[in-house]
């Protein structure tokens, strides 16, 4: 399905600070184990315009992140998507990411910077000691959760709940820092959460039916939880349907 064409006003990246609505995460992992390929995920995803789409490649070798990221990157630019790289600081100045993304086991937020110059950064935090700390060093944005349970990580941190997430979002704003909602993501609840995040991230709510490996359903989830963090009459694109 080739994408929609960009609005006139559209830059080819939205790299200036993270948009709003969904932050979508292609898991290779989750993907391999329902059979799905990767970049034409991507594709799919892209169709509903994200705030930001990453690339998480925890299981496979640097050089096939490279590759994967490589497979990716033009598809996003023409989209005006920016590019996530989930850990792999070398490799996103390679495939011209526009952010990398960094967990508490990482680089720190200055180290990443000091090794991508160019390249912006998000951390993940996952209590509000770990918050404040990457609050300081001021971070291009920084994720909080997980807020619900989720099924994404083998040893998930204790949940954060909405009201966790208010008070991230509190602390955030002081210091100016976009606030992503990461954990157990749903479109259910997607407006509880747009009131406190600028994005919100999701993995396993993209995935179609486990009976059905359709990527015009991916596109259809992507739509529909992209607008409904945006919430009502925030202008999201529906995108124009092409065989």
């Amino acid at each position: 399905m080739p994408l929609p064409p960009r609005r006139a006003h559209e830059s080819p990246v939205r790299e200036c600070t993270l948009g709003r609505g969904l932050y979508a995460i292609v898991d290779v992992t989750s993907l391999a184990r329902r059979g799905l390929d990767p970049v034409a995920f991507t594709r799919a995803v892209l169709v509903a315009r994200p705030a930001a789409l990453q690339i998480r490649a925890k299981d496979l070798a640097a050089s096939d992140v490279l590759a994967l990221l490589l497979a990716v990157s033009g598809m996003c630019r023409d989209a005006g998507v920016p590019l996530v790289a989930n850990d792999h600081v070398d490799l996103a100045g390679l495939a011209a990411c526009a952010y990398i993304h960094v967990g508490q086991t990482d680089l720190s937020v200055p180290d990443a910077r000091r090794r991508a110059p160019h390249t912006r950064v998000g951390v993940s935090t996952h209590t509000a000691e770990q918050l404040a700390a990457a609050l300081e060093a001021r971070p291009d944005y920084v994720a909080y959760g997980p807020v619900f349970a989720t099924s994404s990580k083998s040893n998930p941190d204790p949940c954060v709940g909405l009201d966790g997430l208010a008070l991230a979002s509190v602390h955030a704003a002081r210091f100016g820092v976009p606030l992503v909602a990461i954990g157990g993501v749903t479109l259910e609840r997607a407006p509880a959460l747009r009131k406190w995040a600028t994005a919100s991230a999701a993995i396993h709510a993209l995935l179609p039916p486990r009976e059905s490996s359709s990527y015009a359903e991916v596109t259809d989830r992507a739509v529909a939880l992209h607008e409904a963090l945006l919430g009502p009459g925030a202008g999201a694109q529906r995108p124009v349907s092409s065989a």
